[in-house]
């Protein structure tokens, strides 16, 4: 089947929607590179949309009726949106889900070292990534510092054009002859993605220090930053891309920035769900943690955050009870809302091209992921596929279909079959990416305005009718 591509279909109200959207969506993955950063900005726009603080209402004695707006949150790294629709809520849900966790480099617990008059800290990367593209990058440090007085610490340092970067160092050409004959796994691995982070040895006096480099940064963390070295050990300190992300190509129809598998899908779902006016159904908006690993953790969808907060709503409006939850859930609709394999023209011998997914050819539904055999994915039903065709048709919303490669090639999975566990209809749908899980990531235009009409579309409507 063509796949058309969606440029040629816009007038210039279309236009303008399109950059002022994708305008922002460049200036929220350009401040929010972490999931704890991702998790405040959006509280914060929920927040100037009318949503209030879940537990606040609860501990006040407040209930919920149609047209409240919610929000939870999860150890400041996984939120829950909730607009209470007209409905009973054991009707069920429409459910936008996405993850704001992305590949990177970790700090580990004990990692500041010397070696040669050079300071480094040991890494640990998180996600799948390919080690080499990691090198030689301009890099940022962010996270938090937790004291044990009670007391916490932002960290964001090179962002700013007044701060230091730091890098991975990589080897020279010149001595590269063995390096180059590795297998890409091997050519940087993970024990060497040490991050530079000083090389000014303090003045040496009569009490000659061993490690002289090591020891002025140690003071230079204190002074500039209020840093101790055991900090270190209840710290989350995450290592991304330096730098904001940038319109790319001449014509500025794509964008070239970090994270944005998945924060292209969390910031279109995060938007339709605060344009969304109140519905028959209660729309549920998900910004998950921890789906690069498994979605593993208090933070990731695996814990019971999501059915307690569901709980939680539901007792607030009035209709509690454990089968009552068990009803609502299965009866609801979601979109599983995460990137796609873009086509790539170089490397166009791992894609069936028939079922690929096209920049520009608007949102993209997957019916299954998986590996190989299908193994680890969630397979959406005929009937749920038929319903979501039909409003996005109706809706205008340009859709393609597509695998995330050549059966045998590889694979991966989602945050779909957590939440289809509890019987609901789930599919998966999103951007399509270029360079997906590398440190620049290409998305196009169009198809983040697409995704978010394909979002606004899916929460204005009760799929399963």
């Amino acid at each position: 089947m063509k796949r058309d591509n969606a440029w040629p279909t816009y007038n210039d109200q279309d236009l303008e929607h399109l950059t002022h959207l994708t305008d922002d969506y460049i200036n929220f993955i350009s401040s929010n590179k972490t999931e704890r950063e991702c998790t405040t900005a959006a509280i914060k726009l929920a927040q100037a949309a009318g949503y209030k603080d879940l537990a606040a209402m609860r501990q006040a004695g407040k209930t919920l009726k149609p047209g409240d707006k919610v929000w939870a949150t999860s150890h400041h790294k996984t939120v829950i949106l909730a607009h209470i629709g007209n409905d009973s809520l054991e009707k069920g849900f429409n459910i936008l889900g996405a993850h704001i966790d992305s590949p990177r480099l970790d700090v580990k617990q004990n990692p500041l070292y010397e070696a040669n008059d050079l300071a480094l800290l040991d890494t640990h990367y998180y996600g799948g990534i390919k080690q080499y593209q990691w090198v030689t990058l301009p890099l940022a440090l962010h996270g938090v510092i937790a004291r044990t007085d009670g007391s916490t610490q932002s960290v964001c340092i090179g962002e700013s054009d007044t701060d230091p970067a730091f890098c991975v160092t990589d080897l020279l050409p010149h001595l590269g002859r063995n390096q180059m004959e590795k297998k890409g796994s091997k050519v940087v691995e993970g024990e060497d993605l040490d991050l530079l982070v000083g090389g000014r040895p303090i003045k040496l006096d009569d009490d000659a220090e061993d490690t002289p480099v090591r020891t002025a940064l140690l003071k230079l963390l204190a002074d500039t930053y209020h840093i101790d070295e055991n900090d270190f050990l209840s710290a989350e300190l995450e290592i991304v891309p330096a730098g904001r992300a940038r319109h790319c190509g001449f014509d500025r129809s794509m964008v070239l920035g970090y994270g944005q598998d998945d924060r292209v899908c969390a910031y279109t779902s995060l938007i339709a769900q605060l344009d969304a006016a109140t519905s028959a159904r209660t729309n549920i908006c998900i910004l998950a943690d921890k789906e690069e690993i498994g979605s593993v953790g208090a933070s990731g969808l695996t814990s019971k955050f999501f059915e307690n907060t569901i709980a939680e709503i539901m007792d607030l409006i009035g209709e509690p009870g454990e089968l009552p939850l068990r009803g609502a859930l299965a009866a609801s609709d979601m979109l599983s809302s995460d990137v796609s394999a873009a086509f790539d023209p170089t490397f166009a011998s791992v894609y069936d091209a028939k079922n690929s997914a096209f920049c520009g050819c608007g949102l993209v539904f997957n019916k299954y992921t998986g590996a190989r055999g299908k193994s680890g994915s969630n397979d959406a039903d005929a009937e749920y596929l038929a319903r979501i065709r039909r409003i996005m048709d109706d809706d205008h919303v340009a859709f393609q279909t597509a695998e995330l490669g050549k059966v045998d090639q590889g694979g991966g999975g989602t945050i779909a079959y957590i939440l289809a566990k509890y019987g609901m209809n789930v599919v998966d749908c999103g951007v399509a990416v270029l360079s997906m899980h590398a440190p620049w990531e290409v998305t196009n235009k169009a198809d983040i305005f697409e995704a978010y009409k394909g979002y606004a579309a899916f929460l204005k409507h009760t799929v399963s009718e």
